[in-house]
């Protein structure tokens, strides 16, 4: 089974995804690739797979990505076939912290082997307080964020599942319920 999570940057996602990696152990998150720089204390292979530029066009050229988003010029995000496989040999489900885009596109790519999940944030303004906060981001690239955010928040409307993270205590709770519904499906 494969659970696609994507949210404008600053949403929470990665926050409640790991809160569900917590709650259900049979669930695992897939380490996308990327072009950017390592931010903080991330390590590769455990937040993301990092890559110049030239080596994430090296796994286009090879096919080794389901797909990938040229976000902005020379900045890529992936998913590696290889982890996909990797998860699923282990008898795992698939967890997905992805862009909206890359999300859009493993959906058409699953299609109903997947459950996607749209995390909203409050409002925009909201999400430019969250960037800064975060403290990760020029205030030009919190610019772009933000300007990117109120495109992407359109396309909520084609994912399985919305959750509003609001309050995070609550969504945390909504989205416990909607993936435990759907892990009882199958």
């Amino acid at each position: 089974m494969i659970f696609i999570f994507s949210a404008p940057s600053g949403s929470g996602k990665s926050t409640l995804v790991n809160y569900l990696l917590q709650e259900f152990p049979n669930l695992e998150f897939s380490v996308s690739a990327t072009s950017r720089k390592p931010r903080g204390q991330e390590k590769d292979g455990v937040e993301y797979y990092f890559k110049t530029p030239q080596e994430f066009r090296r796994l286009i050229d090879n096919n080794e990505l389901v797909e990938f988003e040229e976000v902005y010029p020379d900045l890529f995000y992936g998913t590696l076939k290889s982890e996909i496989e990797r998860i699923q040999k282990k008898g795992n489900h698939v967890v997905f912290d992805v862009d909206v885009k890359g999300g859009r596109k493993l959906e058409q790519i699953f299609g109903d082997e997947a459950l996607s999940i749209f995390i909203a944030p409050p409002s925009v303004e909201e999400l430019r307080k969250r960037l800064v906060k975060r403290g990760t981001d020029t205030p030009e690239m919190i610019d772009k964020r933000v300007g990117k955010a109120a495109e992407e928040m359109q396309d909520a409307k084609y994912f399985d599942k919305i959750i509003l993270n609001d309050d995070l205590e609550k969504a945390k709770q909504e989205l416990q319920q909607t993936v435990l519904q759907h892990l009882n499906k199958k």
